[in-house]
């Protein structure tokens, strides 16, 4: 039982919830980059929120099913197509053995989520199914027999509104922030990069002054703010290094670092800064906002049948 990769898309990743008992030993934390995306996305297909499913990165795969499979891609509103006939965003649907799926590109944000009933069958490595290579043309995609009825989540219901000019990130000072002289890291606006990816994004903007010295190489987490040498900074993703040497002015919020999953190159950025308390209480609004949406899900559950 399974899915063909026709075309394997720009950056098609299986992932779950990553690795998160394995940074000691040198290994990121990987994973959904939109950890609540994916949470949904396997919610809306019955699953639990640490299914295994194929992260889609600004355009997506084609896929030939072998068999009825249960599906929904879920995050940014790629344009997602049966056998040519279009599917609407963040909606279920059934494929039928021979079918032919595609997830082409995004107008907006960049990641999206392909769950499928049962989740993908992946072997298991470090205490996660997380893929280390994106997928390849030609490859099979394990997976269970199921059927679904059609039901639809808004993705834009879990984003934060922009503020002004550009997304805006809250943030926390980071522990090198007495090294940056002045305030223009919170009052400048950004532009990611092309050269960002789940590593950690890349912005442009003016260069951050600082006080010279070296820092020796401490633990760093995704969220972190990093201002490499040429004063720009750097915004650790999923992916991201777990020790650096370069001095971190901020570090992303929690209620935000799904956020940094769907900015993409030529998106502007601003960034916030907010008290500890402040974090903890956006954190706890954005956990609430999730489970409120697991729940409601659960409730009008419309489960697969596996076949």
């Amino acid at each position: 039982m399974s899915l063909l990769v026709r075309e394997p898309g720009l950056f098609s990743l299986l992932v779950d919830r990553g690795r998160a008992r394995t940074r000691h030993l040198g290994v990121p934390l990987g994973g959904a980059a939109d950890r609540a995306a994916l949470a949904l996305g396997n919610a809306l297909v019955g699953n639990p929120p640490d299914a295994v499913a194929v992260e889609v990165t600004l355009a997506g795969p084609a896929l030939e099913a072998r068999h009825p499979v249960a599906c929904v891609v879920f995050g940014a509103p790629f344009l997602v197509t049966v056998n040519g006939r279009p599917i609407s965003p963040g909606t279920t649907f059934t494929l039928e053995a021979g079918d032919v799926l595609r997830v082409g590109g995004t107008a907006t944000g960049a990641r999206g989520y392909l769950c499928v009933a049962g989740g993908f069958d992946a072997p298991a490595i470090l205490g996660s199914r997380s893929a280390l290579e994106p997928l390849r043309a030609g490859e099979v995609l394990t997976c269970r027999a199921s059927r679904i009825e059609a039901r639809s989540l808004p993705f834009h219901s879990l984003l934060s509104p922009l503020e002004g000019e550009g997304s805006v990130l809250r943030v926390l000072d980071g522990p090198q922030r007495d090294w940056f002289t002045g305030d223009s890291f919170f009052t400048q606006v950004y532009e990611v990069t092309p050269a960002s990816n789940r590593m950690g994004l890349r912005l442009k903007g003016e260069p951050l002054a600082r006080r010279p010295g070296e820092l020796v190489s401490e633990a760093v987490a995704p969220g972190a703010v990093q201002v490499t040498n040429d004063g720009l900074p750097v915004v650790l993703g999923v992916d991201g290094q777990t020790i650096g040497g370069y001095p971190k002015v901020a570090h992303v919020a929690r209620a935000d670092l799904d956020r940094l999953a769907q900015l993409r190159p030529g998106d502007l950025v601003r960034f916030a800064r907010v008290s500890p308390d402040e974090a903890e209480a956006l954190a706890k609004e954005r956990a609430a906002l999730l489970k409120l949406w697991l729940t409601r899900l659960r409730v009008a559950d419309r489960q697969p049948a596996f076949v």
